[in-house]
């Protein structure tokens, strides 16, 4: 489960404006957890835009907060479905932490990153209302990379699928949803 992100302000603001078309400036965030603020790339009134965000739901229902979801049922579950059809984003980030044991005292903290340095994309949806926007990240099964430190990775949208991703249909989003990440993913004790 990605629980933690790395944001590494400066660097995403230039790169991520440049990619997406849009005026973005998140807050540098070196371990971001859930319930912390974020800034995503989402649509208003069918535009593109920055929106800060809350990383996680707390249904009613729900004993816990909710920070991800799985792709492979998101249109199905009714706490996901509506924010899936409607409200889809990308969380821009530096990369993200994993946590794998190995037989120490404590665990060995991993962070995944692409190789090249460049903005990695997290599927998201929102759960938005007057006054707030929550956020709850997509996982999928992982690579054969990333499946020796987890049994998940974040739904990672490559930048020339953003567009597509933010503006179809759900229906036509399948490909996208069990497509993995094959680009390069730099993975270093930190």
């Amino acid at each position: 489960m990605c629980g933690r992100l790395t944001i590494d302000g400066l660097a995403l603001a230039d790169r991520v404006s440049a990619q997406v078309g849009v005026p973005y400036h998140p807050q540098t965030n070196l371990d971001l957890r859930p319930t912390e603020q974020v800034t995503v790339i989402g649509l208003v009134n069918d535009q593109l835009a920055s929106i800060n965000s809350t990383w996680g739901i707390k249904p009613n229902w729900s004993k816990s907060q909710l920070i991800n979801a799985q792709a492979e049922t998101v249109r199905e579950k009714k706490t996901f479905a509506n924010a899936f059809a409607h409200h889809r984003c990308v969380v821009p980030c530096s990369g993200w932490y994993e946590w794998r044991d190995e037989g120490g005292k404590r665990k060995q903290k991993y962070l995944f990153s692409r190789a090249d340095e460049q903005p990695l994309y997290m599927a998201g949806i929102l759960f938005l209302d007057d006054a707030t926007s929550q956020l709850v990240t997509l996982t999928t099964s992982p690579t054969e990379q990333c499946a020796a430190y987890h049994s998940r990775m974040p739904l990672l949208i490559e930048p020339t699928d953003l567009d597509f991703w933010l503006h179809s249909e759900p229906a036509m989003l399948t490909p996208l949803l069990s497509h993995p990440y094959l680009n390069g993913l730099s993975i270093n004790p930190s």
